[in-house]
């Protein structure tokens, strides 16, 4: 039987401590910034549920005598069932589009070879740099001559060119073994179907990814859809949300209130995908 050194043992509980004190460290550091990060929230939910009057008596305070009355107007001035469907139409269209065509065009530039393929991915790529608001004016030309304005289509078309989209979907398939295509096109397999049967089932981390951020982004979405929508029952949350509140002025606790019922879609979505979402962040082969 071989007794271990008094040193070898010594230096192992010193790497356990070492090791115990790093969690701890990690531990708080991550609780730390997970209450900054929620510190913000819980005051806006706390705002929501406070007067107009104890509010501008205490505008910092956190807790004071709970009131629905901001939600209670936002109920009665606006029609906050019909907003709601319609971003989850509009928000659900632009999702489904963008990972359909956002895929077929990375799938193309990351493993299709036609000429000019590079000057298009450079093209495209560039497209990062042009901010959104700098394409409202042709695009609103564009939409009220296809006599589209006042439509779901009308909110949800524009929407679904996404340059980050086909960077996630390329570089995904960037890391896919080369291999796989290979054997398909050696059985003759066709390039839709190696796309639909074999890149597509292997790429649900950039699908989950793509889905959850073209979700959130079509949902916050205020200025297009303020554009493109012509009447109140066609608006979307965020424009309905923010016309009440113009109607109301300045009011703290009703502009709570709103930011609470736009974002409980939001926090909801993310609770239930937050394990895709760092999957598809951190995917660009197969695990």
């Amino acid at each position: 039987m071989t007794i271990a050194p008094p040193t070898a043992s010594v230096s192992g509980q010193a790497g356990l401590d070492t090791e115990k004190l790093f969690n701890r460290v990690a531990l708080g550091t991550v609780i730390a910034f997970a209450l900054l990060w929620l510190a913000p929230l819980a005051w806006a939910l706390a705002t929501s549920v406070r007067s107009n009057a104890d509010i501008a008596n205490d505008p910092t305070a956190w807790f004071s005598k709970p009131t629905l009355s901001a939600y209670t107007q936002l109920l009665k001035a606006g029609n906050l069932p019909r907003w709601y469907l319609n971003s989850a139409i509009t928000s659900t269209l632009t999702t489904v589009l963008t990972v359909g065509l956002g895929s077929m065009a990375g799938f193309a530039l990351s493993r299709m070879r036609f000429r000019g393929r590079g000057a298009l991915t450079a093209l495209i790529v560039a497209g990062v740099m042009i901010p959104p608001q700098a394409l409202m004016i042709p695009q609103y030309r564009e939409v009220a001559a296809t006599g589209l304005l006042g439509s779901y289509w009308a909110v949800t078309l524009p929407q679904v060119p996404n340059v980050i989209a086909v960077i996630v979907f390329k570089q995904f398939f960037d890391g896919l073994p080369i291999e796989l295509i290979e054997a398909a096109r050696m059985d003759g397999a066709s390039w839709p179907r190696i796309y639909r049967q074999i890149c597509m089932p292997l790429s649900k981390p950039a699908v989950s990814a793509v889905t959850i951020f073209s979700f959130v982004w079509a949902w916050n979405n205020f200025l297009w859809p303020l554009l493109a929508t012509t009447s109140a029952d066609m608006m979307t949350l965020p424009v309905g949300l923010g016309t009440v509140q113009d109607t109301y002025g300045i009011n703290y606790a009703q502009m709570m209130a709103s930011a609470v019922l736009g974002g409980l879609p939001l926090l909801f979505v993310f609770l239930l995908f937050q394990r895709r979402i760092v999957e598809g962040i951190a995917g660009t082969g197969i695990k």
